[in-house]
């Protein structure tokens, strides 16, 4: 009769397996098999592109128009934060003063939006934008 002899890194058919017959769970070769494996979020590789700054979104015509240093020195007493929360009211309530104009003669939304955009660029010429 042949005799199957078993060493302790293989099996019944004399493939090797991982780890031996007396280590467990918590074994040595556990880890080892561990290290080996990568899971989905370590495989993510990263971006190696440089991150670019945004630019800031500046006014072209600043310190320029007829209003511009009246406007420069209330933002300076009055603070930035405050003086943006003003000029933001005052955009608003021209904006309303426009929509009503348009619906009483009568014009389309389209005009009325042309009619806001061409007040943005004179606000900026005359410096309120400053």
């Amino acid at each position: 009769m042949a005799v199957a002899s078993l060493s302790a890194n293989q099996g019944l058919l004399g493939t090797s397996f991982y780890g031996g017959w007396g280590s467990s769970i918590s074994g040595e070769d556990y880890h080892t098999l561990l290290a080996k494996t990568t899971v989905p979020w370590q495989q993510a590789k990263l971006s190696r592109k440089p991150i670019r700054v945004q630019p800031m979104m500046k006014n072209v015509n600043e310190g320029k128009g007829l209003f511009a240093p009246l406007v420069v020195v209330t933002r300076n007493v009055v603070g930035k934060k405050r003086f943006n929360q003003l000029r933001g009211k005052a955009i608003a309530l021209h904006s309303q003063v426009i929509t009503e104009f348009c619906k009483s003669i009568g014009a389309d939304a389209k005009q009325r939006q042309g009619l806001i955009r061409l007040a943005k660029k004179n606000g900026e010429r005359l410096g309120f934008l400053a």
